[in-house]
């Protein structure tokens, strides 16, 4: 029953951050999939900083959402490409490394690590915490 529930948490950790940052990996894709594989290809790992600076400005706080330095992509004749992009999110003591892949229709997010600075207050309030911290980390929507 443990192994469920921390199951079920992980799940509901990486839906919050895949609901969060909707958006943004919106934002991301609108670049051509090729340039993401040649940024890669030939480590131009800054480029793709400022690809996902630019497009996390207009819906976190600056410095909460950020490149993590790592990339790498699924380009096979069978299938389609797929992007994989290494991410970090700090916001109000919560720390969060997390895969986020890249593909024409949709994004997924895969969590490597999550950390508290005042440490664990159990499963259920950890998410809790995580999901205000991405609420908080988010910039109002601006009328247009």
């Amino acid at each position: 029953m443990l192994a469920d529930s921390s199951s079920d948490h992980s799940l509901l950790r990486a839906k919050a951050i895949a609901d969060g940052i909707m958006d943004v990996a919106a934002e991301l894709r609108l670049m051509n999939v090729a340039d993401y594989v040649s940024f890669i290809h030939l480590e131009q790992f800054n480029n793709i900083r400022d690809i996902v600076n630019s497009s996390m400005e207009l819906y976190f706080k600056h410095g909460t959402l950020s490149y993590g330095c790592s990339a790498d992509y699924e380009l096979e004749w069978d299938q389609p490409p797929s992007i994989l992009l290494d991410l970090e999110f700090h916001h109000r003591e919560v720390a969060v490394r997390f895969n986020l892949t890249l593909q024409a229709a949709h994004a997924s997010v895969e969590i490597s690590e999550i950390t508290f600075a005042t440490g664990s207050h159990g499963e259920a309030d950890d998410t809790r915490r995580l999901v205000e911290a991405i609420a908080d980390a988010k910039l109002s929507a601006r009328p247009i």
